[in-house]
């Protein structure tokens, strides 16, 4: 009785009031069956601007908190609203959909919308098709049509900036079609945005090709490229940079600290274990939540159980340190007596149809 009382104040805010229904009731629009798509449609038109840009972005973030929610019926929806932040945000609630009949509507955004902000989230969100075609998950057509529509909008010099980078970005899960040459290019660029975001796309690109340019972006004097080199070196596993890295910890950005612990849990090694203990121990609360998690990646990616048990018996890894090493830098770094460095326990535990034909091109 409560859940069909509860659909009921759903409708009758949408349809009768023009409004945004309580956020209780909004689970309600999760999963709509398909008879409801064009009942909701209609809703939707008659909502206010505001009520539409609230109920996008409101149900976004509903989604990112709970995975089971769905409400791509309305995003779907929403992405041929009049208003350009509504479908940006329409956009971002797609992020995990997977759909092959979104390709086709990405692409048109991407080289038809008139707003920049539009346009750059299309091309973020074609990233993860890119990605699928890597994989061979959609069909080697589709990823063609994709790479292309992101590589003409990227060498488009006269769109936006922020679209081409985006762009790039996404390209950067593949090594067909010259994107290599694109990221190089990218790095050369006047724009020190655009270098940004090719230092972005080294790490995306999972090729160690970059790596001496990725460690030595590490210095640069711009955090945000200090924050993208130092997330590029997880990407990359470049063990060759842990110290750097271990140095980046207390960078005066914090996001480029937070940054260096992630990538020392990805990269792992003696050094960058004992360096994530360390950190779950600071004064810094931010940090300690960082190294956390960072150290947690760490097992989970190497297997490893013995983060709070000693070293393992083998060392692998061109730039990997003995356990000894590890244990002089930190006590250099940190100024810690190691021997009497313990464990603590507290502190560890811490849809809309579309045309047949379009269906098959993309499937």
């Amino acid at each position: 009785m409560n859940a069909t009382k509860d659909t009921q104040k759903l409708w009758e805010s949408l349809e009768q009031a023009h409004q945004i229904p309580s956020k209780k009731y909004l689970r309600g629009l999760s999963g709509i069956l398909e008879e409801d798509v064009q009942r909701l449609s209609a809703a939707w038109s008659n909502l206010p601007l505001d009520a539409r840009r609230t109920l996008t972005t409101t149900l976004g973030e509903m989604a990112e908190v709970d995975f089971v929610l769905d409400f791509s019926a309305l995003f779907y929806i929403a992405l041929q609203d009049e208003d350009s932040e509504v479908r940006t945000a329409a956009i971002q609630g797609l992020e995990e959909e997977e759909d092959i009949r979104l390709i086709p509507r990405l692409i048109y955004i991407l080289q038809k919308d008139i707003s920049p902000l539009t346009r750059a989230a299309a091309a973020q969100s074609l990233g993860r098709f890119v990605l699928l075609g890597e994989l061979n998950k959609i069909r080697p057509q589709a990823f063609e049509t994709i790479s292309n529509a992101l590589i003409t909008c990227h060498q488009t010099h006269q769109e936006d900036l922020e679209v081409r980078r985006c762009a790039l970005e996404s390209l950067a899960y593949t090594e067909h079609y010259g994107v290599p040459e694109l990221i190089q290019a990218g790095y050369a660029d006047t724009e020190e945005k655009m270098r940004i975001s090719a230092v972005f796309a080294m790490g995306r690109s999972a090729n160690r090709r970059w790596a001496n340019i990725v460690h030595r972006e590490l210095n640069n004097i711009n955090p945000e490229m200090r924050y993208e080199a130092t997330r590029a070196c997880g990407e990359l596993e470049l063990h060759e940079t842990t110290r750097d890295l271990i140095q980046l910890v207390e960078d005066v950005d914090s996001e480029v600290q937070a940054a260096a612990l992630w990538s020392l849990g990805q990269i792992g090694g003696e050094l960058a274990r004992r360096t994530l203990e360390r950190y779950t121990r600071d004064a810094n609360e931010a940090l300690q939540t960082a190294a956390q998690e960072a150290l947690e990646e760490l097992e989970f990616n190497r297997g490893d159980i013995t983060t709070f048990f000693g070293p393992p018996t083998e060392f692998s890894g061109e730039s990997e340190l003995s356990w000894e090493e590890a244990d002089a830098d930190i006590q250099t770094w940190f100024n810690v007596d190691l021997d009497t460095y313990e464990d603590d326990d507290e502190d560890t535990d811490i849809r809309l149809d579309d045309e047949e034909e379009e269906e098959e091109d993309f499937a």
